[in-house]
């Protein structure tokens, strides 16, 4: 038995078993009935059994991770057509495909960011990373089977006292290693929990955490030194011209903001993933920055990774447009723009104390820019 069993991702002789639980899950079958059948049919019980029968014919010959994830690939292809109105990357052709690396990223959506990832590495010849996703989002029972089974891995996050907490950061620190050492990449956000306010800052934290496994008081270079060897750091900036989760997230800020704190429904975070997934995005753009070999400290590294997901995050007009309702500044020229009336119709529809933390979830890439005086 390993020490990473109760964190790692599935492997490959577990995966005929989940799959079965999988197909025999009705909560699956009425989400996955929504993307492959026609709207009519997609929540009543005769499209669920139809669903149930697909799963079960699509998922028959899988024995395999690499297998699962091919049959997902081609089911994120519908959610990227009903979805995004235009997908666009840059940057890959900095990366090799016969090399590995530790991706980090801003952090907009709780699947969708590192499913994008994903999805355009293996459609460009790489091989897919392995994920961190923290286990708060495990809860429930068939998102940890669906994330474990395409490659995520739990950072645990809910355990109580100091030295339980070390050893489970430590845990996950050896993991990300481990993983790297034996040449597969890996992706985890910049920060502990979206970006619910539209700020991309890197934790130092964070990266202090992925730099236990690396201290060695007999080894002449710094943990820094080591880790970065063993794989490049590349910053990677998700941009969306219009985030299906904003009015929710801007609830639950200005809930906490009134009453101090957020108390989240049992299954907020599954409605979340799906509304992340299936919500309409308008404009993605994913930027793969120039990989980081060199970092003296936590602090100078989170530094280089800012400076490049920042100066990297595309700026779409709903951003535009906030900045100017928020500075009251005439917005006429925005108006008739259709991801500026989407957004326009949402503030409209919100309680007018909420709308500030929509605006500046959006305008925030603004603030994000002028505080590192990025042009």
């Amino acid at each position: 038995m390993s020490e990473f069993d109760a964190i790692r991702p599935y492997h490959d002789q577990e995966v005929p078993d989940v799959l079965a639980r999988l197909v025999a899950s009705r909560e699956l079958a009425q989400a996955a009935s929504e993307l492959v059948m026609p709207s009519w049919l997609g929540n009543r019980s005769l499209g669920r059994w139809l669903t149930r029968s697909l799963l079960r014919l699509k998922t028959r010959n899988l024995n395999s991770i690499r297998d699962c994830q091919n049959v997902v690939a081609g089911l994120f292809e519908k959610v990227i057509d009903r979805s995004i109105d235009r997908l666009s990357v840059s940057g890959l052709d900095r990366l090799s495909p016969n090399n590995h690396y530790l991706f980090i990223s801003n952090h907009r959506d709780i699947v969708m960011d590192s499913s994008l990832l994903n999805y355009l590495l293996q459609d460009a010849g790489h091989d897919t990373c392995r994920m961190a996703v923290g286990d708060n989002l495990l809860s429930n029972s068939l998102a940890a089977d669906l994330m474990r089974l395409n490659k995520s891995f739990v950072v645990e996050r809910s355990v109580a006292g100091a030295r339980a907490q070390y050893q489970a950061l430590s845990r996950t620190s050896r993991y990300v290693q481990q993983s790297l050492q034996q040449g597969v990449s890996v992706w985890i956000a910049q920060r502990q929990g979206r970006a619910k306010d539209g700020f991309d800052r890197t934790d130092p934290a964070l990266l202090k955490m992925l730099l236990l496994a690396y201290r060695d008081k007999t080894a002449t270079d710094s943990p820094m030194e080591r880790m970065l060897q063993n794989a490049p750091a590349v910053p990677v900036s998700v941009s969306y011209e219009l985030d299906p989760c904003g009015p929710n997230k801007a609830h639950e800020l200005a809930m906490i903001d009134q009453r101090g704190v957020y108390e989240k429904s049992p299954e907020e975070d599954l409605q979340s993933m799906v509304k992340g997934l299936m919500g309409h995005k308008g404009r993605v753009r994913l930027v793969f920055g120039e990989p980081i070999l060199q970092a003296s400290s936590a602090e100078e590294l989170a530094a280089q990774l800012d400076e490049s997901i920042v100066a990297n995050t595309r700026l779409y007009p709903t951003h535009r447009y906030a900045k100017m309702v928020m500075e009251n500044s005439p917005t006429r020229e925005l108006e008739n723009h259709p991801a500026v009336q989407y957004l326009a119709a949402e503030l409209h529809a919100m309680p007018p104390a909420e709308r500030p933390y929509l605006l500046r979830q959006y305008a925030n890439i603004w603030r994000n820019r002028d505080e590192l005086n990025i042009v």
